[in-house]
């Protein structure tokens, strides 16, 4: 099989990992009104489960990234997938909030921080000329999550309540994704660091650490972590402000899907557009356009207003997120991506855990969410800014340098 073609394969099953792995983790928000109302446990308590989640699929993804740089993303992801199916299963048998939050916060957390990073440093290693592009499609499965799997997983609710829902979720990450993680592998010229002809040792370490105290991985994980401080709290609590101005749940289920939708849209856009006129500029571009975006959600009444702004913020989200890791690796060497991006997810996912907590508490305390969408308006263009002081991209990088 030509290199091409293997590149574009693992692209295939990346994005099914993506799809299916994202789209069961972030089917909480749908779950959200549903848990609550069965155990009574509070919104803000549901959304610390989350808010654990990222802190620790951050953590998770650092750790992954580094083996994924030694030995691979096969056996990384295989493993993943597996302690995923585990931990959703558990999930949906807890009996105590601080069960569920410590299952889902703790365990699925650990697995889903195996999946994107590992995914993410291979691809990048297969493209030189389309590599927006084919980062933009490995993560086109979360777009099109929200459209397939939260619509399956509300109306599995509406008939066999959020326990069994979750279980049945569990299977299907089994069953899908253990097949798809066996086809990822990296480019035979670029061999894990264990493998024959691979380079470890004391020179990976310290490429790695010349990279993580670089002025580019500072500004591009600052840049990150704001961008996802921004859209984390939207993205979890639009659903359940949506049924609070008066829409249908089931109705408002379907904002997350144009969301969805949207995100998929934006991710080809925006992969297309990077390796056209730059990934820094259209980088700004989203970021400035998803504050934006954000902060019209407190205009929204009626259903049609919802669907105009989830359309540009999961545009603009989804198509900046995925360009992150081609940026990198236009300042990294090869041999570490796994460990830049594991660092980069790390910080990242600070700043995801930041919205479904604060945006819970913000509910519980004020019963409105005014102040979320307004908080993620400021931050959102603070992203921007800082993302204008990235320097320029090298044109080549050597094997050994950071």
């Amino acid at each position: 099989m030509t290199k091409l073609h293997s590149g574009w394969l693992v692209v295939g099953a990346g994005a099914l990992i993506t799809w299916m792995a994202m789209g069961a983790l972030l089917s909480l928000p749908v779950f959200l009104a549903p848990i609550s109302a069965d155990t009574g446990w509070s919104r803000g308590g549901i959304g610390f489960a989350m808010t654990l989640n990222f802190l620790t699929m951050g953590v998770g993804s650092f750790f992954w990234g580094g083996l994924s740089d030694r030995y691979g993303p096969r056996m990384i992801l295989l493993a993943g997938v597996l302690l995923l199916g585990a931990g959703l299963a558990l999930a949906s048998r807890s009996t105590s909030l601080l069960e569920f939050q410590a299952i889902y916060g703790l365990l699925i957390g650990v697995a889903a921080g195996s999946l994107m990073v590992p995914l993410m440093s291979t691809v990048t290693l297969w493209f030189d000329r389309h590599r927006a592009l084919a980062v933009s499609l490995v993560s086109s499965g979360i777009g099109v999550a929200p459209m397939t799997v939260s619509p399956f997983a509300a109306n599995l609710v509406v008939t066999h309540g959020w326990r069994t829902s979750q279980l049945i979720l569990a299977a299907a990450v089994v069953v899908l994704l253990v097949p798809a993680a066996l086809c990822v592998h990296r480019p035979p010229h670029m061999p894990a660091a264990t493998a024959a002809g691979g380079v470890g040792g004391p020179g990976l370490k310290a490429a790695a650490g010349r990279a993580l105290r670089s002025r580019p991985f500072v500004v591009l994980s600052l840049t990150f972590f704001a961008c996802c401080a921004t859209h984390a709290g939207p993205i979890f609590h639009t659903i359940s402000y949506a049924i609070g101005c008066g829409l249908p749940p089931m109705t408002a289920v379907t904002i997350y899907s144009v969301e969805g939708f949207a995100g998929l849209v934006g991710r080809l856009l925006f992969g297309v557009l990077g390796d056209k006129v730059g990934v820094k500029r259209m980088i700004v571009v989203g970021l400035v356009t998803q504050a934006l975006a954000a902060g019209s959600y407190v205009l929204a009444t009626g259903l049609a207003d919802f669907y105009v702004v989830a359309f540009v913020f999961g545009m603009a989200y989804g198509g900046v997120m995925p360009l992150y890791s081609a940026l990198a690796r236009d300042y990294f060497a090869p041999q570490i991506m796994g460990t830049v991006l594991g660092a980069m997810t790390l910080l990242s996912g600070l700043g995801m855990a930041l919205g479904p907590a604060l945006g819970g508490w913000i509910y519980d305390h004020f019963h409105a969410y005014t102040w979320m969408y307004l908080g993620s308006l400021a931050v959102g263009l603070g992203a921007g800014a800082i993302a204008l002081a990235l320097p320029r991209v090298r044109t080549s990088v050597t094997p050994a340098s950071a």
